[in-house]
């Protein structure tokens, strides 16, 4: 497209748009058909290095690139909200390719940062531009970043992503013909790069750090002229980001008063972080209700903390809301119903309750606004992984940990956990035929019971889940939901399918996530899971709007991450499933607060105002957080989640996780896990293969480390590690005195073949 100006006067141009058209309407469609004629799409907002990655639904060749040709920089993505198709949860609505923004960020997006400095264009009376778009075919997803170095496009690696807690020593790589001419970064004082040396195939390496909380922008000016900005969101280190969460939750968001028509106290209720004050009523019921997603996500989200970070003040506030508030109130404790969890414990029943109940500036005339049988319902089965991830953590509090809770507990948490489960495919026998967010759950809690020697419990909840695998193993695409498409039920159905061998259908469903979780230079688009609709059910600014790093980030980073350890030898899964593991917790503010997601219009830019359903996707960070160290035959010796040094054969890394409680060596093949205690460093021997893990010293709490390990099996065949001088518990795992003062070594020797 050529742009000139033919009249004898300069013309400012402040706005200039590509409308990016592509089928995503899925209205009316089965999943087969979606998956057959729809497309996802994501951009990179990146100036002249930006472009628009198209994929099929089923993430299988061939993908699309939209890339610019001529002077057409991606400084912007704008929503066409003035388009006639109806945006709902079967259409997330078009967008334009912004070239020029300065005149709406003046006036529609007035006062919001915008991922780029907002520009325009002063035209001459006869003078010529030229702006557009090309498209280029590539293959899968995983083929994008080689298409856009064949492309002569730039292409920027961060590792350990877009994400950067402060004690993080990061890299960045970059891939472009021409040599850098300058590097900015704003906020200046956000974050360091420092220049280190080229790689051998003559990657651009730079080795970044965080410095000031908040967004980053990095922008690099190559020699032709060529802008390229990556986006960075800098926080604190993870131990103090989730040690403020829990804080937040239990404190800001600790619901303890008398409420004795609705019986929600105690319990950590949603919290409007505009207001500054908690939710006690809305007119969706489950948002004061403590259940369903939108409610249930704070107290969930305090629970799963513990299982990253316990601490003894917040598990004795959360033992009450458990043993009281949960079970006996949002869940039923006896009768036909038992373990059945209910829909919502705040309900509209005006003419049964006393005048003044409700408050008279909220509407209540509308379907959300349940009444009391409705709110009563068990027949919800998106609410039972909440309930039993409750309970599983417990278990693992009692028994795992000395004094936090009552050790002889744990048979009855564990119990309820398997029993909540086997509820849901009971009591809620329609929604349980798909997968369920944090459906993991139900997978941990079995290995738990077989474990525990717990075999009839084991049974039951194995045969009932092999139903439900066998039903997704009949589909073409198994992961259906109450949605017309959804990016939730996928992380349940691959870790089941693969559970019981169904590789196929595993497959199909990584494929699937891998479609719509993109690998962009990208904070707020880098591993977030497409999802658009939840601002309606969770949040407070209700709108069809991209979501940025809703609870899908974190859970789809489960089977990701899962089927890495499968293929250490996939960069791509690695970068793609960490990605969404940190997207997670990207938009928890410096005081603790964590919103349903962040708003991507740019108009907005920033967190929704209340807590939602946030919880959700934090049980995808605390089952799933660890520490990754890979040789990449390009980057050489990387880490993610640790700081990593080579000191002659020997690899060594710090973890920098919250949790410190899981590491993958990936040469090895090896994931150790702690069930208890934390680790400090992680050795790696070149020459013998062996690997020394350093414990942290115990405390009153923790005066055993429980530590299990695995190992991939085509490494198995090179050699097999043993752990030496420490003796496997009947529950299959490693209990290994802490000393005190000083930290203990546990060695993994490697059986030469």
């Amino acid at each position: 497209m050529n742009l000139k100006i033919i009249s004898n006067k300069n013309v400012e141009i402040g706005g200039l748009g590509i409308p990016l058209i592509f089928n995503n309407i899925l209205e009316g469609k089965s999943l087969d058909e979606a998956h057959a004629q729809n497309v996802f799409y994501d951009p990179y907002i990146g100036m002249d290095a930006g472009y628009l990655q198209v994929t099929r639904l089923s993430g299988l060749a061939p993908s699309l690139l939209v890339l610019p040709d001529g002077d057409t920089p991606f400084e912007a993505y704008n929503p066409l909200l003035d388009d006639p198709t109806p945006r709902s949860i079967v259409f997330e609505g078009f967008y334009e390719w912004m070239v020029y923004s300065k005149a709406y960020a003046e006036q529609e997006w007035q006062g919001v940062e915008q991922w780029n400095t907002p520009r325009s264009i002063v035209l001459k009376p006869g003078e010529l531009r030229q702006v557009g778009l090309k498209l280029v075919v590539a293959g899968q997803v995983k083929n994008l970043e080689n298409k856009l170095q064949q492309q002569h496009r730039p292409v920027a690696v961060s590792v350990p992503g877009y994400v950067l807690p402060q004690d993080v020593n990061a890299k960045l790589f970059l891939n472009y013909p021409k040599a850098v001419k300058s590097i900015a970064v704003y906020p200046q004082e956000a974050l360091t790069l420092k220049a280190a040396e080229n790689t051998k195939n003559n990657w651009k390496t730079y080795l970044v750090n965080g410095k000031k909380w908040g967004r980053a922008r990095v922008t690099v000016t190559y020699e032709d002229g060529l802008v390229q900005t990556m986006h960075y969101k800098v926080i604190k280190p993870e131990s103090q980001v989730i040690a403020d969460y829990g804080n937040f939750l239990t404190t800001k968001q600790w619901f303890d008063q008398p409420d004795p028509i609705f019986k929600r106290s105690p319990s950590v209720i949603t919290y409007d972080d505009d207001k500054k004050e908690q939710v006690v009523q809305d007119n969706r019921a489950w948002i004061a209700g403590l259940s369903d997603e939108g409610g249930a996500g704070s107290w969930l989200g305090a629970m799963m903390k513990q299982l990253v970070s316990p601490k003894a003040a917040e598990i004795a506030l959360l033992k009450r809301f458990a043993d009281s508030t949960m079970f006996g109130h949002i869940q039923y404790a006896n009768g036909p119903e038992k373990y059945g969890v209910k829909k919502s414990l705040f309900y509209y029943a005006p003419d049964s309750l006393p005048k003044g109940t409700y408050d008279q500036h909220i509407n209540f005339k509308t379907w959300s606004a349940w009444p009391t049988k409705e709110a009563n319902s068990v027949g919800r089965s998106y609410n039972y992984p909440h309930v039993a991830a409750a309970h599983w953590v417990m278990y693992r509090l009692a028994r795992n940990y000395k004094g936090l809770v009552d050790f002889d507990s744990w048979k009855t948490y564990l119990t309820h956990a398997a029993e909540t489960s086997l509820a849901m495919t009971r009591l809620a026998p329609h929604y349980a035929q798909y997968g369920q967010m944090e459906g993991t759950v139900f997978l941990l809690i079995l290995k738990d019971l077989q474990a525990e020697g717990m075999t009839e419990l084991a049974t039951n909840l194995e045969t009932e889940m092999k139903k439900r695998a066998l039903h997704w193993r009949s589909l073409s695409y198994p992961f259906g939901s109450e949605m017309p498409w959804d990016s939730t039920g996928q992380e349940e159905v691959y870790m089941w399918s693969s559970y019981f061998g169904f590789q196929d259908k595993a497959e199909v469903t990584l494929n699937a996530i891998l479609a719509y979780v993109p690998l962009i230079p990208h904070w707020a688009y880098n591993g977030n899971a497409r999802r658009y609709w939840d601002f309606l059910y969770g949040g407070k600014l209700q709108r069809i709007e991209r979501m940025i790093h809703h609870y899908g980030s974190a859970l789809n980073s489960i089977p990701v991450l899962t089927d890495y350890r499968n293929h250490p030898n996939d960069f791509y899964l690695l970068r793609a499933g960490y990605a969404g593991l940190m997207g997670s917790i990207a938009n928890i503010t410096e005081e603790g607060f964590a919103p349903a997601a962040f708003h991507a219009f740019p108009s907005t830019l920033r967190n929704d105002g209340i807590s939602g359903d946030y919880g959700s996707g934090f049980f995808g960070y605390a089952v799933n957080t660890g520490t990754y160290i890979i040789e990449h035959k390009e980057f050489g010796w990387l880490s993610f989640g640790g700081n990593l040094e080579k000191d002659k054969n020997v690899i060594r890394v710090k973890p920098v996780t919250a949790a410190k409680n899981a590491v993958f060596i990936a040469p090895a093949g090896l994931w150790i896990n702690l069930e208890a205690g934390s680790i400090t460093e992680i050795s790696y021997d070149l020459l013998s293969g062996d690997v020394h893990i350093k414990l942290a010293p115990g405390n009153a709490f923790t005066v055993s480390a429980s530590l299990r390990y695995e190992q991939t099996p085509g490494e198995i065949e090179k050699g097999a590690y043993e752990i030496s001088k420490i003796e496997k518990t009947p529950q299959g795992s490693y209990h290994i005195p802490l000393q005190q003062e000083a930290a203990t070594e546990v060695v993994f020797q490697r059986n030469k073949l």
